[in-house]
């Protein structure tokens, strides 16, 4: 019986399987490891269970977005120091949502700068002290303490059940929110103006307050009133809402409004919501004319002390009611506390006192941030809103363990693809390393076929027999020169009696010299036998 031969795998379908099985486990794993860890306070979550999925964002992202007022929407799951680098970073809006990761100084340099040098806009949520590093670029301090207010805290109901109340927490607060003034400047009249839809929708936000509901805020203050990093910079700071002056930070978590430890900022120094305004920022976009020039546009950033306050449950009115966050002020829940339809510093009653879902306060702040009312750009780009940009940062969530390495491997492809020409230079190498490892390399024959005789036609071409002698004698003086540790260079500057002088042993130096007299093949193999014995002791 003939015996078959077995061919060996080819180099090709092991890189091919070997692909295929990396891919294979890459998404198993993923998939495993993702499978226990639930995404909150994400723009793209619409499908997770339970109550995580009141606390996304995506009601938001679909409200900012085409389909709602219009803005291009975009996500970032790289590092924040790309930000200088979009494009057009004065019509683009960051909004870092309840960072779970601290951010480090690089990072928050660049959104220092961002907001400082490019004339970005950023909105901060957070209720922690991972948006610290950010804070401290703008002379802002956030307090990793839960914060308590006695007099404006706000009361829930069962879900589905108004007529059923929650436990008070005096930590879900309510505060009467400005949008482009610092509120504790604001007149009597003003103060006590709540906003209604036509004022929102117009941009008349100036003399109005609007109720903002927070979930177990934290605290802000602003330390300074100049730019820490760039003192001579012009820059406005403003309280757009803050707590009352029974507020206080539980430090002891005893909830203990008469603990000496339990700090009180004072009047007005609470600040929930802060907003910084960097005016007089010059870069380029479109003007009249249909053409480029240099324009004054605002950096600005906004802190806010709470992550609760744009998620859903606390974004949209009709979440928010089915939930158990009723629109008015039910008399018979604000017995022993006020609401923000009266008391010493509420909305007049006669004017719109309804809590129309977070959405309507910060909407118009987001729109008021924007540059719709500058008149040095063009109104081809103020008047389309499609030309400005709302990215959510996806990249202070935290990841699994074994997710991490791919969403920093794919933090770090981003990175380094910021830059356009080392972006397709990083492409073209990926290519041409791909085309080498898909080349068929050829297999090495089988050692018999050496010896088939119908291949006897196809043996390498032999050396011309008249060439022997000068072979024989370019190998005597290739050895003399490796003896000696010579370059090609050196060896050719040796006159022939130096040459001579090196060989030594008389019958191979009459080979060297000899240029007429014709040996036989005898006589060359015994001078082989000489070139390899020679040198050697």
């Amino acid at each position: 019986m003939v015996e078959v031969e077995k061919k060996p795998i080819s180099l090709e379908t092991w890189l091919f399987t070997g692909f295929v099985v990396t891919l294979l486990l890459s998404a198993i794993m993923i998939f495993f490891v993702s499978s226990g860890k639930e995404s909150v306070y994400s723009a793209y979550v619409t499908d997770a269970d339970g109550d995580y999925q009141l606390q996304q964002v995506n009601i938001m992202s679909d409200d900012v977005g085409e389909d709602g007022m219009g803005y291009t929407v975009a996500n970032t799951m790289s590092t924040p120091m790309l930000v200088n680098d979009w494009r057009e970073p004065h019509r683009t809006m960051l909004l870092v949502l309840s960072p779970e990761k601290p951010f480090d100084e690089a990072e928050a340099t660049a959104i220092h700068d961002f907001v400082t040098i490019s004339g970005g806009k950023v909105i901060i949520a957070s209720d922690s002290d991972n948006a610290q590093r950010v804070a401290d670029k703008f002379g802002v301090k956030y307090f990793p303490v839960p914060m308590m207010d006695s007099l404006r805290y706000y009361e829930t109901h069962v879900q589905n059940d108004p007529t059923t109340k929650t436990p008070s927490d005096m930590r879900n607060v309510w505060a009467l929110s400005s949008i482009d003034r610092d509120v504790r400047e604001m007149g009597e009249g003003p103060r006590s103006m709540g906003c209604n839809d036509e004022m929102l929708s117009q941009n008349s936000i100036s003399d109005c307050r609007s109720p903002v509901l927070f979930r177990q805020a934290t605290a802000l203050q602003v330390l300074q009133e100049d730019d820490p990093v760039y003192p001579e910079q012009s820059r406005n700071a403003m309280y757009l809402a803050h707590a009352s002056t029974a507020a206080f930070l539980d430090n002891q978590d005893n909830k203990d409004v008469n603990d000496p430890k339990n700090t009180r900022l004072g009047e007005g120094e609470t600040g929930l919501i802060v907003r910084i305004d960097y005016p007089g920022i010059e870069v380029v976009d479109k003007v009249r004319g249909d053409r480029e020039d240099i324009v004054s546009v605002t950096g600005s950033i906004v802190f806010v002390a709470n992550d609760d306050a744009l998620a859903n449950f606390l974004w949209d009115k009709d979440t928010a009611e089915r939930t158990g966050h009723p629109s008015f002020c039910n008399s018979d829940y604000y017995s022993d506390h006020a609401c923000w339809n009266g008391g010493d510093d509420g909305l007049n009653p006669g004017t719109d006192t309804s809590w129309k879902g977070n959405s309507a306060y910060f909407s118009a702040l987001l729109v008021d941030m924007m540059e719709h009312d500058n008149d040095e750009i063009s109104n081809t780009v103020t008047r389309h809103r499609e030309q400005f940009y709302v990215v959510f940062d996806e990249s202070r969530h935290v990841t699994g363990v074994l997710t991490s390495p791919f969403t920093e491997a794919m933090g770090a492809i981003v990175l380094l693809t910021s830059d356009a020409w080392l972006k397709w230079l990083i492409v073209l190498n990926m290519l041409a390393l791909l085309s080498i490892a898909i080349m068929v390399v050829p297999e090495k024959e089988n050692w018999r076929h050496v010896f088939d005789l119908t291949r006897f036609r196809e043996r390498p071409i032999k050396v011309d027999p008249s060439k022997y002698q000068q072979r024989v004698r370019d190998a005597l003086l290739n050895k003399v020169r490796l003896f000696y540790d010579l370059t090609r260079d050196q060896m050719v500057l040796k006159t022939p009696a130096e040459v001579l002088t090196m060989i030594r042993d008389p019958r191979l130096v009459e080979l060297a010299q000899s240029q007429n007299r014709s040996y036989e093949d005898k006589e060359l193999q015994e001078f082989m036998l000489l070139i390899r014995r020679w040198g050697k002791k």
